[in-house]
C-alpha cells in the first residue's frame, strides 16, 4: 500500500527521516513529497500564481497521485501536510486508503476567520498576522531560518533539536517561491487576499466543512505550545467513517520528527482499519443506506 508522507511550515520532507524505514520494514511504499514553494518544487510557468491556499495543497496531493500512477493511498501528514491530507480525504475519499493527521481536522473555516481566539493562542499564532504585512514579508525573506527557530521552539518547547536539524530543514526554505507561497498562505487564510481562479470550485466546497468519511486517526502532542490537544468529541462531527483519537505525551508540533514510532504506528494501524471498513460485507451495508 502507498503512503505519502506530508510536512508542515516551517520544516520540510526531513520530519519524516526516522518514519521511513520503520513504513518501508513493514511493507509500505513510501512517498515524502516536498509541498509546493519548498526544496526542489518549481512553478513551470512565471505566470502561475504563487498560492498557499489549502486547497492547492489539496489538489497537489492528488495530481501528484495521478502522476505516479497511484488510485489510492494512505495520506498522513502535521501542520501544512496535515491540511493538505485532510483537504484530500475531503474532497476526494474515493482517492485516500486511510489518513493520519496531527491536530485532528484540518479544514480552514476561512469564513470564521475574524473570530478570535483565546489570548493565550493568538499570541503564539503572531506570525500568522506578521505575513499579513510587508513588513513581515520582509522579515521572512531576511531571515527565514530565524523565524522558523522561534516557531519550532514555541510548537515544541519540550522537543531538543540541534543547529544541524535545523540547516537540514532550512535548505528547504532557499526556494525562490517560498516567501511568496507562504505569505498567501496566511494571508488567505485569513481572508486577506483571494485565492488563484482554478482553486475556486474547490474553496467554495471546503467553506462547507466537508466531513471525511475515511478511515483516521488522529494524534495531538501533549506538549504541543501552538496547538493543544482537543477534547477527541470535539471534532467528531467532521470524520464520519472509522476514527480514533490518540494523545502522545511530551511530544509538540512536529510530531513525527519528535515521535516517529507512534506516528509510524498510526499509519499502519490506519491500514488495518482500511482493509476492514473496505470487506464485501461492509461495502454492501453502506450500499442499502
Amino acid at each position: 500500500m502507498p503512503v505519502i508522507l506530508l510536512h508542515g511550515f516551517p520544516y520540510d520532507l526531513h520530519s519524516y527521516r526516522r518514519v521511513i524505514p520503520i513504513l518501508a520494514e513493514a511493507g509500505f511504499r513510501v512517498i515524502t513529497p516536498e509541498l509546493r514553494g519548498h526544496g526542489g518544487t518549481r512553478f513551470r510557468s512565471t505566470l502561475t500564481p504563487r498560492t498557499g491556499e489549502q486547497a492547492a495543497l489539496g489538489r497537489d496531493v492528488i495530481e501528484l497521485m495521478d502522476a505516479l500512477g497511484l488510485e489510492r493511498a494512505i495520506l498522513a501528514g502535521y501542520d501544512w501536510g496535515g491540511r493538505a491530507a485532510c483537504v484530500a480525504a475531503a474532497l476526494h475519499p474515493d482517492r485516500v486508503a486511510g489518513l493520519v493527521s496531527v491536530n485532528g481536522y484540518l479544514v480552514q473555516d476561512i469564513q470564521s476567520a475574524m473570530k478570535p481566539l483565546t489570548p493565550a493562542i493568538e499570541a503564539g499564532f503572531w506570525y500568522f498576522f506578521y505575513f499579513l504585512t510587508e513588513r513581515g514579508r520582509a522579515g521572512l525573506a531576511a531571515d527565514r531560518r530565524g523565524i522558523a527557530e522561534v516557531i519550532w521552539r514555541r510548537n515544541s518547547p519540550e522537543w531538543e533539536f540541534d543547529d544541524e536539524t535545523l540547516d537540514r530543514a532550512a535548505t528547504a526554505f532557499e526556494n525562490p517561491d517560498w516567501v511568496d507561497v507562504v505569505v498567501h498562505s496566511y494571508r488567505h487564510r485569513l481572508a486577506q487576499v483571494p485565492g488563484a481562479p482554478q482553486y475556486v470550485r474547490d474553496e467554495g466546497a471546503l467553506a462547507m466543512l466537508p466531513s471525511i468519511p475515511v478511515p483516521t486517526i488522529t494524534l495531538d502532542g501533549m506538549a504541543d505550545g501552538n496547538f493543544p490537544a482537543q477534547d477527541a468529541a470535539v471534532q467528531a462531527a467532521h470524520f464520519t467513517g472509522t476514527r480514533t483519537h490518540r494523545l502522545i505525551p511530551h511530544a509538540g508540533h512536529n510530531l513525527p520528527q519528535e515521535r516517529p514510532d507512534e506516528f509510524a504506528s498510526a499509519i499502519i494501524d490506519v491500514a488495518a482499519l482500511g482493509r476492514v471498513s473496505r470487506r464485501p460485507e461492509a461495502r454492501e451495508h453502506r450500499s442499502t443506506v
